[in-house]
């Protein structure tokens, strides 16, 4: 399975993540890659979520 998100906004200890057909999810940051920041492209892969290239 393989799911791209978006990150739209950094919420406290969570991340709003939204995919190609317009749903959000929210994300716990220890979930994801470290240096995260607004507008970066996260790749799920594998259960492990990392940058897009």
């Amino acid at each position: 399975m393989r799911m791209e998100r978006t990150v739209v906004e950094i919420d406290g200890d969570y991340a709003v993540l939204r995919g190609a057909d317009g749903e959000e999810s929210r994300t716990a940051l220890a979930l994801l890659p470290d240096g995260l920041r607004e507008g970066m492209r996260l790749i799920f892969e594998n259960f492990e979520w990392r940058v897009a290239d």
